[in-house]
């Protein structure tokens, strides 16, 4: 995989909890830097750049302006207080289920601060408390230190923090935390990277998804496309059950390719974009599932509302287990959701969106 390995493994690892995504923010920054017109941070912390289309530009045949996001944040949980023991008082940013963060090894503020979440040890537990979920608010981050003084010398209050866990590849998968959505990261810029579209790009690297979907909200009005694709990992529920058997009520399969929208918990996507991205997977061969409708969203869900109303439709890669320590995502399907997207793009005509438009003459 080469750079593209080691780019997905910083963005992998890089702490960016939702409203402190400058290390992510960084990496992007430096990734694009000279591939694009226009780069800027917004007032919330969104990178939004945008690159122009190929030909000539003519008010007859002027080339859509599409928006594509992908999303910096994750999933933590930020330090709210600081014990007497040196021990971190915390409380969730985003959604993680309970379960998963007794005893993890964790990283805390910019410098990556090393602890665990403090478990009582099942030797030490009675009956109930072995089958009760402990809520996050009730448990400590432990960093080592002895004493009040020591652990604010290393922290301090509001600082995130995440599991603390490596990127590795896995045969023909990869694991990592983060990876929701640091592949859609790696996807944006690998379009801004790329040659020039059919369409001038406008690309939103967007801030606080994980907390109300509010980057794509502000970059999607200081944008005002024609269209707009959002970009995410979705969860992929394709284990076996306790039998053995396959599982038929999956949303999506690792290893059955880019995964399109048509309806999740806060959005109907756009039936001409939903169908330009079906025909566009057709007509060039690249495996392609629907994600069954349910609930979940992405920042196509802002993107919608905004202004007089977006065409949205959104792309994913499955992958499993997200929102814990580590995600699963089959390669194959995220180089598939790459070359979707970018083909989509390239073959965007006003007739594609039809009838959002023949209204508006």
């Amino acid at each position: 995989m080469g750079s593209d390995f080691e780019l997905l493994r910083q963005l992998s690892e890089a702490v960016a909890v939702s409203g402190d995504e400058g290390a992510v923010r960084k990496i992007v920054l430096a990734e694009i830097e000279g591939h694009a017109d226009e780069i800027q941070v917004d007032a919330v912390g969104n990178v939004l750049a945008r690159k122009t289309g190929r030909g000539r530009r003519r008010a007859r045949t002027a080339r859509l302006k599409a928006m594509v996001a992908a999303h910096m944040d994750e999933v933590g949980f930020m330090v709210m207080g600081i014990g007497g023991d040196g021990t971190l008082i915390v409380e969730a940013v985003g959604s993680v289920d309970e379960r998963q963060w007794l005893g993890k090894p964790v990283w805390v503020g910019a410098n990556k601060t090393p602890g665990v979440i403090g478990a009582k040890p099942v030797h030490l537990m009675d009956a109930a408390e072995s089958e009760k979920v402990v809520k996050l608010d009730a448990l400590r981050v432990d960093i080592g230190a002895s004493s009040l003084e020591t652990a604010k010398s290393q922290v301090k209050i509001g600082d995130r923090g995440t599991f603390a866990s490596s990127f590795t590849s896995l045969g023909p998968t990869i694991r990592g935390k983060a990876l929701d959505d640091r592949l859609g990261c790696v996807t944006l810029i690998e379009l801004l990277r790329g040659e020039p579209l059919a369409v001038d790009l406008y690309a939103a690297f967007t801030v606080q998804e994980e907390v109300g979907l509010r980057g794509a909200q502000v970059a999607a009005y200081a944008f005002d496309p024609d269209a707009a694709f959002a970009l995410d990992v979705v969860p992929a529920n394709d284990l076996p059950g306790s039998d053995g058997e396959e599982n038929v009520t999956y949303n999506t399969r690792l290893g059955a390719g880019a995964a399109i929208y048509v309806a999740d918990g806060r959005t109907l996507h756009s039936r001409p974009l939903v169908n330009h991205l079906i025909k566009t997977a057709e007509a060039a061969g690249i495996p392609y599932q629907l994600r069954q409708p349910g609930g979940g969203s992405t920042d196509a869900a802002a993107i919608q509302l905004a202004r007089e109303g977006i065409p949205v439709a959104a792309v994913s890669t499955p992958g499993r287990y997200l929102h814990t320590a580590f995600a699963l995502v089959n390669l194959e399907d995220w180089r598939n959701t790459v070359r979707l997207v970018r083909e989509a793009l390239n073959t965007l005509s006003l007739a594609s969106l039809k009838m959002h438009f023949e209204n508006r003459r």
